[in-house]
Formats: structure tokens, sequence, C-alpha cells
């Protein structure tokens, strides 16, 4: 019980770790969509900020040109 039919050879044992090392440090879709989300979400913010500037400093100029 519990014994191998066959014992691997060096190659077969070099492939299966180089597999598993690239497993391990290969980037996931999750990775990805995750640093592309903080992305979008930083430019969304970055634009945002400069649309309610430019919008309060039009709203400005018309008080002042009413007067």
């Amino acid at each position: 019980l519990g014994k191998q039919d066959y014992k691997k050879t060096r190659p077969m044992l070099r492939a299966t770790r180089l597999k598993a090392e690239a497993k391990k440090t290969a980037l996931g879709v999750k990775e990805v969509a995750l640093v592309l989300a903080a992305i979008l979400v930083f430019l969304l913010a970055f634009y945002a900020f400069f649309y309610l500037n430019v919008s309060n400093e039009v709203d400005l100029d018309l008080d002042a040109d009413e007067n």
C-alpha cells in the first residue's frame, strides 16, 4: 500500500518543480483586475476634483458679471 509504481526521473522532477514555481509567481486575472480597478478609481477621482473646481470657478465668474 502507498508504493509508487515507478520512480520519477530527474527531468520529470525538474519539470514539476518549474511548473509549481511558475504557478506560484504568475500574476492572476484577479490581481490584474484589482490593479486596473484601482487605476480607474484614481483617474475618476482626479477628473471629478478638477471638474468640480472648474465648474465652481465658472459659477463665480457668472456671479461677478451680474453685478
